[in-house]
């Protein structure tokens, strides 16, 4: 059958549309992004304005024409951090479901990481042993670790490169105190998860998802996107960390020059990288791979499972 996945996230709005059938691989057919922003809409009070919610409604209504016009049978709407968080979420859901049809799920920052962590254990089957995940998004950073398809640990920090980016980082290049105090403030946060998953021991393979680790991967020399899922791309810490103060001396047309980095992105890259680096230091990461599946892939896996044992 033909799903399709509705990402409401920090960042876009992401509708990914694949055919798939309970047992096999799902395999994309389509897929239509807006670069909505989210998180940066919010106001003072902390909730999505009247402008950011009529945007939102037009993305969706968009997004539902896509759906329509591919043929999807089934659509799994769900939204992530920026409405989670937002004052007024509750309004937010009911204004799109009234003006759309559309019943935004909203998961939960743990649920996010379980998700994301079942589709990276199906990328990368049993062979890959403990795996300790990371994903860091426009809202917010997921670690999880675990030896079988539910982790034995799950965690959802509020850093996101876009948030942090607005939050901490406003100048264009970024000021060199306030990188300094972004990146204090960054591993003081992410120390604190580091013991509840150092128990579990030692991880047999470390993996990241979402497009600020690919993004970081891309510049540090793997290959492009273009030279298609299968090819294996890494990050080391390493090389990270040279690219980390080049990242900050830059500014983001500068940033959006270098292989692999949008223009949409560019802004919020060393603010992810600051991110990506504390993680990989503080978890003791000397090399990671990126995993081309995440957080929708875990959606529709999950959605199959239930199919199949229905």
């Amino acid at each position: 059958m033909r799903l399709g996945v509705l990402d409401v996230g920090s960042n876009t709005v992401h509708l990914l549309v694949v055919d798939a059938h309970p047992g096999a691989r799902p395999l994309p057919a389509h897929s239509h992004k807006a670069d909505l922003r989210l998180a940066q809409l919010l106001d003072d009070s902390g909730a999505i304005g009247d402008d950011g919610v009529e945007k939102l409604i037009g993305v969706v209504r968009e997004a539902l024409q896509a759906a329509e016009d591919k043929g999807v049978e089934d659509l799994l709407p769900f939204a992530t951090s920026a409405v989670r968080e937002a004052t007024n979420a509750d309004d937010v859901l009911a204004r799109v479901a009234a003006e759309t049809g559309v019943r935004l799920q909203v998961l939960a920052g743990a649920e996010e990481a379980r998700l994301t962590f079942l589709a990276v254990r199906r990328w990368f089957g049993w062979s890959a042993g403990k795996l300790l995940v990371l994903d860091i998004g426009g809202g917010s950073l997921e670690i999880a670790y675990g030896i079988d398809e539910e982790p034995d640990a799950a965690v959802s920090l509020p850093l996101g490169a876009g948030r942090l980016t607005s939050g901490w980082l406003p100048e264009d290049p970024p000021a060199p105190e306030g990188v300094r105090t972004l990146r204090r403030h960054v591993r003081a946060e992410i120390a604190r998860t580091v013991g509840e998953f150092s128990r579990f021991g030692a991880p047999d393979h470390v993996v990241a998802t979402s497009k600020t680790f690919k993004q970081l991967a891309r510049i540090a020399g793997a290959a492009r996107s273009a030279d298609g899922l299968y090819v294996q791309r890494e990050l080391k810490r390493e090389s990270l960390e040279a690219w980390v103060p080049r990242l900050a001396s830059m500014t983001a047309d500068q940033r959006s020059e270098l292989p692999g980095v949008s223009d949409g992105r560019a802004g919020q890259l060393v603010a992810g990288a600051l991110v990506a680096e504390a993680a990989m230091d503080l978890f003791g990461v000397e090399s990671l791979e990126v995993c081309p599946w995440a957080l929708r892939e875990g959606v529709i896996l999950r959605r199959l499972d239930h199919m199949g044992s229905a």
